[in-house]
């Protein structure tokens, strides 16, 4: 896969149709009453495969909202997964694809998969194509801590 790739959802695993269904359904959540983009999220943990959902919460101050993306990770980390294999993000937006902002981007990136990275799938009504790609694609320099086993290197 190069930096992306649009293919038909009818063609993805049933895993991921679900996934993005999941998504789908969180966004009929989203409280976003200023900007009335409702955004829904789903991720696949790693370890035991279960999916957490989030949507994102607007507040009228702007500054505190929550992203979905960032909804459904304390919810998988509070439940004690910290490895993501997948993530789903629906929302409509005329003309292309949402991907997560940069803050998720990197919340998503301290909890990537044991391959180093993290599938994406990018969805929006009615949902007959999907946008796919990598985290890695998303964010090539991602922040990391120079510290490894409590050593800073």
């Amino acid at each position: 896969m190069d930096n992306y790739e649009i293919i038909d959802f009818t063609s993805l695993n049933e895993t991921v149709q679900d996934l993005i269904r999941q998504a789908a359904a969180a966004r009929k959540n989203a409280y976003c009453p200023y900007s009335n983009f409702a955004v829904g999220a789903a991720i696949l943990t790693e370890e035991a495969s279960k999916v957490y959902t989030g949507c994102n919460i607007e507040n009228a101050t702007f500054a505190p909202c929550i992203c979905a993306e960032r909804a459904a990770v304390p919810k998988a980390i509070c439940d004690g997964y910290l490895k993501f294999k997948m993530v789903a993000v629906v929302a409509h937006q005329q003309g292309c694809f949402t991907a997560p902002c940069g803050v998720c981007r990197q919340t998503l990136s301290e909890f990537r998969g044991s391959d180093g990275d993290i599938d994406i799938y990018l969805c929006k009504p009615p949902m007959d194509k999907v946008l796919c790609t990598k985290l890695s694609k998303l964010l090539p320099l991602a922040f990391e801590s120079f510290m490894k086993d409590n050593v800073i290197e």
